[in-house]
C-alpha cells in the first residue's frame, strides 16, 4: 500500500490527492490482457481528449507498449512522462520496499475523429454484406 506524506498539504490538496482522475488508468499486467487497456485508453481519450497511464514495476513496460501502440496508430500523442518511486509495505517481509512508478499522459491527436470513425465503419457489416450471406 503506498505511503504519503499528508502533514504539510492544505486540505486543498489532501483532497486532491484522494480523489481519483476520471481519466486514469491504473494498468497491471496481471489482471488485464493488453488490448482491454488499449481499447479504455481509447474510450478515455474520445470522452475526455487526454488520458493518464499509471502502472507500477513490472507493469510499466505494459504502460509504455500502450502508449506506443496508441501513438504509432495515429490515435494519441504523447503530452508528459513521469517516473518517480514510491514505498510500499511487503506484506511477505513486513518492510518498505521501493517501487518504480510511471505515469504518461496521452492527448487526442487531430487524427483520432477521422481514423476512429474509419475504423467503426470497416467494423460494421453494410446492408449489401448481409443480402448478399442470404443470397448463398
Amino acid at each position: 500500500m503506498p505511503t504519503t506524506a499528508t502533514a504539510s498539504l492544505s486540505p486543498k490538496s489532501n483532497l486532491e490527492v484522494e480523489s481519483p482522475r476520471k481519466n486514469r488508468i491504473q494498468v497491471s499486467n496481471t489482471k488485464k490482457p493488453l488490448f482491454f487497456y488499449v481499447n479504455l485508453a481509447k474510450r478515455y481519450i474520445q470522452q475526455r481528449n487526454e488520458v493518464v497511464l499509471s502502472a507500477l514495476g513490472m507493469a510499466i513496460t505494459t504502460v509504455v507498449t500502450i502508449a506506443e501502440i496508441l501513438k504509432n496508430n495515429g490515435l494519441a500523442t504523447e503530452k508528459k512522462v513521469l517516473t518517480s518511486s514510491i514505498s510500499m509495505k511487503d506484506e511477505s517481509k513486513g518492510r518498505l520496499v521501493q517501487k518504480a512508478k510511471i505515469e504518461i499522459i496521452l492527448g487526442k491527436s487531430e487524427k483520432f475523429d477521422n481514423l476512429m470513425a474509419s475504423a467503426n465503419t470497416e467494423s460494421k457489416p453494410s446492408a449489401n454484406d448481409n443480402d448478399k450471406k442470404s443470397q448463398i
